[in-house]
């Protein structure tokens, strides 16, 4: 029971985090830069996730893709999984279990991420407007 309510708190502080900022970057158009952008010029694997959420506020899914296609992706993993962790605890009573390797590879590819985006060949992965 302990562990089901720190799930469920988990998700909607998270939940609520993120759409309080992002309500207060609509109204006053001012996010939180990234620091290793400001002072390296680089982008890290997070650099567009404000402008992600925000597109996605909007409905715009392109451009939130465009954004941050990392994180976008994540969201709609870490959405389905769940999704799958509610209906099987919903059913048997017990979460999704995932294997540590998961976390290991999800590091690789964060980092990887990181720095492809930064290589002029794959500037496609910079956050990006699309007009």
């Amino acid at each position: 029971m302990k562990k089901k309510l720190l799930y469920q708190n988990y998700f909607v502080v998270t939940f609520s985090i993120f759409l309080v900022y992002g309500i207060l970057y609509i109204f006053t158009k001012r996010g939180i830069p990234c620091v290793i952008h400001k002072i390296t010029g680089l982008y890290c694997p997070g650099c567009g996730i404000t402008r992600m959420f925000i597109s996605l506020f909007k409905l715009n899914i392109y451009q939130a893709f465009r954004y941050n296609p990392l994180v976008f992706i994540l969201l709609i993993m870490c959405i389905i999984y769940f999704l799958a962790d509610f209906l099987k605890f919903k059913i048997s009573k017990t979460h999704i279990k995932l294997p540590k390797s998961i976390y290991i590879i999800l590091l690789i590819i964060v980092i990887l991420f990181g720095i492809l985006r930064n290589i002029p060949l794959f500037s496609y992965l910079a956050p990006t407007i699309v007009n």
